[in-house]
């Protein structure tokens, strides 16, 4: 049960005096549902609004305080002439000045004879000083509510600063005082002060420097939102350790033969994460795995052979790719290394229909296929399963918390296995995927060639043509040549897309084709199969081809305008080349003129093929806002801890929470009951809820 000195903090906002219907669903705009919410939006930036007892003294174009007394009412006569209001500042004429007034209001505001004291703009206007729309008009007795120095906030429609301020004061002078919560080596090593003088600093006009990274008030808050979020993952993850599931015990025939069979070497690498992978399926815990490996660094490969030991002890398997293209060319991929194995393998997605998808779904129900590829159709109402006993998803990014979890209600406590291909620096990991374990592969297979990556102006774009002309006439290579991400607009990436192709297709006939987004997942995968198979030379895309395409016969991209792309992004078109033992090549295409940080990107994409060091550059570049966009929904968003330069703060939050939850799973301890405090704060109560359960 909530404790009562929370109860205030933790209610809606339309307990506090003055918030009604309208102006509560205004505020939510801001993301404000919860009084506590008030606390994470720190003002922005500080205005200064000096007093000055003489005008003459005081700066013109500045923010500034005087006293006044209100002399004469000159209405405006027409709509768009100001509402005057003559006054004297220390007997020195001065107007107040209002557009679109409402003349009962300015009356009632500043009445003749009477003393005032205004803030506002200082402006000198035809000779005589005046203040238009003053920021605050106070009774001389309320001069002790006008501050120097006043915060900024960021609002929205319908909303002005000092209705807000008004508000966010009845919460900061109504916070509750908690016992802390942090170790007091942790308080000294960081400078923290208490959690309730942290928040109260940061909403104080005296603290310029709200976001400056070092900034310890702002790291008291980030810490303990860390901390926070690192105890619920701990206390969801013990609970679900108790919790029982299939153990796969066998032989491993099936995983031997198929090894044994390859073309290739296992790398060492791929062999240790088949290792652990097997003893997670040997206990009988729920595996919840991350496999994190580069592009082309053999993660389906790891998938399937952990799969046939599931199959071997008579349970079914399944792999969610994003899209229908990646789940056939998964299809075909695996139906091949298991040509010589006795195992049923078949392919589900939104495109089934009628007589067809009934005869696949009777087959996944009575456990004759064993092996099941799909989409996100797998979690479908209607898609049941004999013995289902571990699901791998592929590029993790793609799929939120929801699709992930999804399996559990399909069978047992499935074993799973989450796949991504795009690197994802170790804060955002242990941000993200601390309810699982993690593996990495980061070894390339035996004999692929690392991709040359090189840049040139778009001034030298002739030259280019001609190298690519030299290199059709005298091999049988492919080119993907990807069109620029103008402003997240899928209009205009099409556009900049079929501009290229026209303007390609002049000089290279009937040799170019095109794919963007606008055309259907059909006709999609019938221009991959016709480019693949056909003698189509080029590729132009948008950014569709981001995901899982595989040709092997593509040897050279070239990113158009790559300046216009995040580091993750450029590595990973240019991991749609180089799935061969063929020299391989990125070419990135860039104005003339850039910036420091377009500079630095192209400059890291030349130097490095490793994805994980790519993705860190790209945290510390861009911060973890942007990388994540609205594409990582299985990533979290924190209110005030920012990963690119709090990720000391999370290795020592999940440290303390890993040995917190260790010693006490229950947080029962008197040191550790005030934690639940902290985590009805950040509003992580489902691991309250799930103590409770558990």
């Amino acid at each position: 049960m909530r404790p009562a000195h929370l109860d205030l903090l933790l209610s809606p906002i339309n307990k506090l005096k003055g918030v009604g219907p309208k102006l509560e669903n205004i505020i939510n705009k801001l993301g404000i549902n919860l009084n506590v919410h008030f606390l994470w939006h720190f003002p922005y930036r500080i205005i200064e609004k000096k007093y000055y007892e003489n005008i003459h003294d005081a700066p013109i174009n500045q923010l500034v305080t005087i006293k006044i007394e209100v002399i004469k009412h000159y209405p405006s006569k027409f709509r768009r002439q100001p509402y005057r209001v003559s006054c004297l500042a220390n007997e020195i004429p001065i107007d107040i000045v209002y557009f679109n007034a409402r003349h009962p209001v300015i009356r009632s505001v500043l009445p003749l004879k009477s003393f005032k004291m205004i803030s506002g703009k200082l402006e000198f206007f035809k000779n005589k000083f005046q203040i238009t729309h003053p920021a605050s008009v106070e009774n001389i007795s309320h001069i002790q509510l006008l501050r120097e120095k006043e915060p900024v906030y960021s609002l929205t429609a319908g909303l002005n600063m000092k209705s807000f301020i008004k508000l966010s004061n009845q919460v900061l002078q109504l916070l509750p005082n908690p016992r802390e919560w942090i170790d007091n080596r942790l308080l000294k090593k960081y400078n923290f002060v208490s959690w309730k003088e942290a928040i109260e600093k940061l909403h104080n006009p005296e603290i310029e420097d709200t976001y400056n990274e070092k900034n310890f008030f702002r790291r008291r808050l980030a810490f303990d939102e860390l901390y926070a979020h690192q105890l619920a993952i701990c206390i969801i993850r013990t609970i679900d350790n108790k919790k029982k599931s299939t153990s796969f015990k066998n032989k491993n025939k099936l995983k031997k033969i198929l090894i044994n069979s390859l073309e290739f070497k296992l790398t060492n690498s791929q062999s240790i994460v088949l290792n652990e992978i097997q003893n997670d399926l040997e206990s009988n815990k729920q595996m919840i795995r991350l496999l994190q490996g580069d592009v082309g660094s053999g993660k389906t490969i790891v998938a399937l052979i952990s799969m046939l030991t599931v199959i071997e002890s008579g349970y079914q398997a399944t792999l969610m790719a994003p899209t229908s293209i990646l789940a056939y060319q998964h299809f075909k991929n695996i139906s091949k290394l298991l040509q010589n194995l006795p195992i049923q393998i078949d392919i589900l997605t939104g495109k089934d229909k009628g007589k067809s998808r009934i005869e696949k779904l009777e087959k996944i129900k009575d456990g004759s296929t064993q092996i099941i590829i799909g989409t996100h159709a797998l979690i479908q109402e209607g898609v049941n399963f004999k013995k289902l006993g571990f699901s791998v998803i592929d590029e993790q990014h793609r799929f939120g918390v929801y699709q992930r979890m999804a399996f559990n209600y399909k069978g047992f406590r499935p074993s799973i296995l989450v796949m991504s291909a795009t690197p994802i620096p170790r804060t955002l990991t242990l941000a993200a995927y601390g309810d699982m374990d993690e593996s990495r592969l980061i070894d390339k297979p035996i004999g692929r060639k690392p991709i040359k990556t090189s840049s040139l102006t778009l001034k030298k774009e002739k030259n280019l043509i001609e190298r690519i002309k030299a290199k059709i006439n005298n091999s049988n290579d492919k080119f993907f040549w990807v069109c620029p991400l103008i402003e997240e607009s899928q209009e205009l990436d099409l556009k900049a897309a079929t501009d290229r192709y026209n303007s390609l297709n002049k000089i290279f006939k009937n040799k170019v084709m095109l794919i963007h987004g606008e055309l259907s997942e059909k006709e999609k995968e019938s221009t991959m199969e016709k480019f693949k198979n056909e003698d189509y030379r080029i590729l132009v895309a948008t950014t569709v081809i981001e995901v899982g395409i595989d040709i092997k016969s593509a040897t050279t991209i070239i990113i158009e305008h790559a300046e216009r792309f995040g580091l993750a992004q450029l590595h990973q078109l240019r991991g749609r080349v180089g799935r061969n033992n063929e020299e391989s090549y990125c070419i990135l295409l860039h104005k003339e003129n850039l910036n420091d940080t377009a500079k630095k990107r192209i400059s890291i994409m030349i130097e490095t093929n490793d994805g994980f060091l790519i993705a860190e550059e790209d945290l510390k570049i861009r911060g973890p806002g942007e990388i994540l966009g609205k594409r990582q929904s299985g990533l979290p968003s924190f209110n005030v801890a920012d990963l690119s330069y709090d990720g000391d703060l999370l290795e020592e939050a999940k440290f303390y929470a890993d040995n917190i939850i260790t010693e006490d799973p229950r947080l029962e301890r008197n040191g550790n009951k005030n934690l639940k405090d902290l985590l009805y704060i950040q509003e992580r109560d489902t691991a309250i809820r799930t103590l409770s359960a558990g």
